[in-house]
């Protein structure tokens, strides 16, 4: 019989990210190599990165990272593209066959720049208008994803473990100044292509261990400003959610951590700066279907940085550690060692205290 310490009860999906603030590229096998010592917190229905900087020779462009059913699909989804952009790069986004990843769509790329005669006719800002050719495509071409869609930036994702993940789309030609990775391990919604993390909108990208149980509060809010939850995974909806406050809204990242992980309300009547209270107050009061409940470590990817986040009760673990230049952020210390062996200043965030790191104005363009 198995008792205590003989055998391991991981606490569900692992996540892993690194970044430079000098803005020093880093090989996508460091980031796939970090989640090998998490082996046991996914269960092979999806793992998935992010990389920042991977597109330099076409960062003035918006990748489009998509899965699609069939060529028939492709074809349609192209000449609807072709109708609101430039496309100046379309290609199948280079796979290493091997025998843990089965099943695959058709994975597809395209660089493209908005045609600004369609957006401005529409009376769009040009972020707005991407963003909403995502969601249409996504809720009303059958068949067809949009994964990603950023500039200078791109998510990898499928069905597997994330090691192999990495393999399969050959990371390691891939240099970026910051990475994200996951791996999943579902236990309410399916394991499929598009259910793997991050989940991305715009440069916006999404890992997160744990659950939600405000999805529905959240998605019924977020989805009267035309955002769509069609990828069948709560995760989505915290994509959503940051591009929401963050590009709509204009609030800083401190204030959407305190937004989605707000401080009780005790803490907030508890807090000596008047000022501080105020803010807390109002955000607790504007944003109340936006608060994040249940257990969560996220790391949100954004251009030209992280941010990670627990729960307010600290309900999964995330640990940070550093070196020079470099912070690493993980579930578990080992995944941070095996990128840093020499890692620095290992603690780990208390509930609901974001950890915000930026790369150095400049440093990545």
């Amino acid at each position: 019989m198995k008792i205590e310490g003989q055998i391991r009860i991981p606490s569900g999906c692992a996540i892993s990210a690194a970044i430079s603030r000098d803005g020093k590229k880093m090989s996508g096998e460091l980031i796939a190599g970090s989640m090998k010592p998490m082996h046991d917190r996914s269960n092979g229905l999806g793992g998935g990165f992010a990389g920042y900087g991977i597109y330099p020779e076409y960062k003035e462009f918006y990748a489009f990272h998509m899965f699609f059913d069939s060529r028939d699909t492709r074809k349609q989804c192209e000449a609807f593209l072709k109708e609101r952009f430039e496309i100046v790069q379309s290609e199948i986004i280079p796979t290493r066959k091997i025998p843990e990843i089965t099943d695959e769509p058709i994975i597809w790329r395209y660089f493209a720049a908005p045609l600004k005669s369609v957006f401005t006719s529409l009376q769009l800002e040009e972020k707005e208008f991407v963003a909403k050719t995502v969601m249409k495509i996504n809720a009303e071409m059958p068949g067809a994803y949009v994964f990603s869609s950023g500039r200078n930036m791109g998510a990898f994702k499928a069905v597997g473990f994330p090691e192999d993940v990495g393999v399969f789309y050959k990371l390691e030609e891939y240099e970026g100044y910051s990475w994200t990775a996951h791996g999943r391990y579902p236990t309410n919604t399916p394991g499929w292509w598009g259910g793997a993390h991050p989940f991305t909108l715009l440069d916006y990208s999404v890992v997160h261990n744990g659950e939600i149980s405000s999805y529905d509060a959240n998605r019924r809010f977020i989805e009267m400003f035309g955002y769509q939850c069609t990828l069948q995974t709560d995760t989505e909806v915290i994509a959503y959610i940051m591009d929401y406050l963050l590009r709509i809204q204009g609030l800083t990242l401190g204030e959407a951590a305190s937004v989605i992980a707000a401080p009780f309300w005790s803490t907030i009547a508890a807090k000596t700066d008047l000022e501080d209270q105020k803010k807390h107050t109002y955000l607790r009061t504007m944003f109340p279907s936006l608060l994040i409940t249940g257990p969560f470590s996220i790391v949100l990817g954004f251009e030209g940085g992280l941010m990670a986040l627990n729960d307010r009760l600290k309900l999964r673990s995330m640990v940070v550690g550093e070196k020079d230049d470099k912070v690493f952020i993980a579930s578990e210390e080992a995944a941070i060692r095996t990128m840093e062996p020499n890692a620095e200043n290992i603690w780990s965030p208390a509930g609901g205290e974001p950890v915000i790191v930026q790369v150095k104005e400049g440093a990545f363009s």
